[in-house]
């Protein structure tokens, strides 16, 4: 998969999901019916979709991106299909905003069940020439963010018993492109945080699992950072729908992967 490629592209598993949750006191069976799901990046993209698959699940809904019209606007349009949903906008680059969503979602609904981590930005640029201002912002968003929602969110969780955290990873982590070092670059840190606090985690009962997108039809690369004239060339036919992605990660919610892969 090139550059250009990836730029350009950029049957529920059950009538009834459950969840099997492994306790100190074995194995206990919850619906994710009227589950508590923050889902960060959810006015479009990935995000949007996966919040229209947990809604058709029952989930309750915590909506954080940062334009509070579209937020707005999605949480009416879930509120007529008797969603219970919130639109809290905020920069989950700002640790104090993320801070208060995972605060306002606790007063909202008074728990959080599962965080999902999957705002992020890309920055096109060979290593040789790339902006390392734009390489800051990239990280902020798509490594400290994840750990600001994490750290904010893994007290609250250890209060209630348990939870899950799922971070939006990409398959280009495990790969080299040119040009996508830098986007690269942070979500292989979000993998080794995620790792790392999978096995930090488990005696709390706090899940962590990574999901890995790969070239999907949004507008991802179009909201690149860096070299417009690289971001501008790409292929007509993406290879997955967001709507394939959130069916991956509800099956991520369901099935607690270490690391959920699109095939």
């Amino acid at each position: 998969m090139n550059l250009a490629y990836f730029l350009g592209l950029l049957d529920r598993f059950f009538t009834e999901p459950v969840w099997l949750i492994s306790s100190k006191k074995g194995t206990v069976i919850m619906e994710i019916r009227d589950k508590v799901v923050l889902i960060t990046g959810a006015s479009a993209g990935i995000g949007l979709a996966t919040v229209r698959c947990f809604a058709t699940v029952g989930a309750k809904l915590a909506l954080v991106a940062r334009s509070a019209d579209a937020l707005n606007h999605l949480a009416k349009e879930l509120h007529s299909q008797g969603i219970d949903a919130v639109a809290m906008p905020a920069d989950v680059s700002d640790p104090k905003q993320v801070e208060g969503v995972i605060e306002e979602t606790v007063r909202r609904f008074g728990c959080l069940d599962v965080l999902i981590n999957n705002v992020g930005q890309a920055v096109v640029g060979k290593v040789a020439d790339l902006n390392p201002d734009d390489f800051r912002k990239i990280l902020d968003l798509n490594v400290l963010g994840p750990l600001a929602a994490m750290q904010s969110a893994i007290p609250v969780m250890r209060g209630q018993g348990g939870g899950l955290i799922i971070n939006i990873s990409s398959v280009v982590s495990k790969m080299h492109i040119a040009g996508l070092g830098a986007y690269a670059a942070t979500k292989a840190a979000l993998n080794m945080i995620s790792d790392t606090a999978r096995d930090e985690l488990a005696s709390d009962q706090i899940r962590v699992v990574t999901v890995y997108p790969r070239s999907t039809a949004t507008d991802f690369g179009k909201n690149a950072l860096g070299a417009r004239e690289q971001q501008r060339q790409g292929s007509s036919s993406p290879t997955d729908t967001p709507e394939m992605v959130a069916e991956k990660i509800l099956a991520a919610a369901l099935h607690e992967p270490d690391e959920q892969y699109m095939d």
